[in-house]
C-alpha cells in the first residue's frame, strides 16, 4: 500500500497518478470527505466537473460538493435545500419581530425621562 495515495485512489483501490485530479483536494488523512462525495456525485463525475472547472476555482467546488453531498446524507429529501428553507424562516421570524423590539424599547426609553420629569415636580 503507497501512503501516498490520495483519499479519492485508496477508496476506488488504485494507483494514484502523479497528475491526480483528485489529490490536492482529497488528502490521505480525510478519506470521509472522498466517501461521502463519492456516494452522492460518482467519482466519475466529480472527477469530469473537476477536469471542466478551472484549477484555481476547483477547492471551492470541491468544498461544496463536499458540503451537499454531506446534507445530502443527512437529509436524503432536502439535502441542502432544508437548510436554506430553515434559514430563511428564522430570518422571516426575526425580521417580524424586530418592529416589537425596537417598540419595547422605545417605551422603556420613554419612561425613565418621564419618571425624572415627575420626580422634579
Amino acid at each position: 500500500m503507497n501512503p501516498k495515495r490520495c483519499a479519492a485512489c485508496r477508496y476506488l483501490r488504485r494507483r494514484c497518478p502523479k497528475d491526480c485530479v483528485f489529490s490536492p483536494y482529497f488528502p490521505p488523512n480525510n478519506p470521509d470527505k472522498f466517501a461521502c462525495v463519492h456516494r452522492i456525485y460518482g467519482a466519475g463525475n466529480v472527477s469530469k466537473m473537476l477536469q471542466q472547472l478551472p484549477v484555481q476555482t476547483r477547492a471551492e467546488a470541491v468544498e461544496s460538493l463536499c458540503f451537499e453531498a454531506t446534507c445530502r446524507v443527512e437529509d436524503p429529501v432536502y439535502g441542502c435545500v432544508g437548510i436554506i428553507s430553515l434559514l430563511q424562516n428564522q430570518i422571516q421570524k426575526t425580521q417580524n419581530l424586530l418592529p416589537r423590539t425596537q417598540a419595547e424599547i422605545s417605551v422603556a426609553q420613554i419612561k425613565p425621562s418621564q419618571n425624572q420629569h415627575s420626580a422634579f415636580m
